[in-house]
């Protein structure tokens, strides 16, 4: 938490995204392939192939969940002065879009882009891989992060808790 704290220049937040970069976007989507299709033969179970189907709907699952993901970095880089590595955390809190329609915006936004992946490789092995690994994710935000969260921002981040969904955002805004 002592680094969370430290605010880091823009350079050194750039150069830690662009390391990262290389995990997330091609690292983990290979594992992904990889580790589905050895589930999908293991368990013998077929592929989901159906053209263009796969393609149009995983891809647009992608490049949705791809937006979402860069404007959530974008947000913590410009108005938060932070980046989504937990040692470089943000600065303040950030309640503005899209942040004020789920708490945890990037880490939906990823979910469905590697979802997408599955779904363009036509993989049940690749989606079960996805839906544990983000159940995992989930569940250390939940427990970690959150208290990390309330030790940083207090009663702020109680309040915006209490009145923001913590990953499906809320299609209408609720009462006064």
């Amino acid at each position: 938490m002592k680094r969370a704290k430290h605010e880091y220049t823009p350079g050194q937040r750039l150069a830690a995204l662009a390391a990262a970069a290389p995990f997330f976007l091609i690292i983990l989507p290979l594992l992904i392939y990889r580790l589905g299709g050895w589930l999908d033969r293991a368990l013998g179970w077929p592929a989901l192939i159906y053209p263009p189907a796969n393609v149009v709907l995983g891809g647009l699952m992608v490049l949705a969940g791809l937006a979402l993901a860069v404007w959530t970095i974008y947000v913590q880089f410009t108005l938060g002065r932070g980046t989504p590595i937990p040692v470089m955390a943000t600065q303040k809190l950030i309640v503005r879009p899209p942040y004020s329609f789920c708490r945890n915006p990037m880490t939906l936004g990823t979910i469905v882009a590697y979802l997408g992946i599955g779904v363009i490789l036509g993989s049940p092995g690749a989606a079960l891989v996805i839906i544990l690994g983000a159940a995992a994710l989930l569940t250390y935000i939940r427990r970690a992060e959150e208290q990390e969260m309330i030790a940083r921002f207090g009663d702020e981040y109680l309040a915006y808790r209490d009145r923001v969904p913590f990953i499906i955002p809320r299609l209408r805004r609720r009462g006064p």
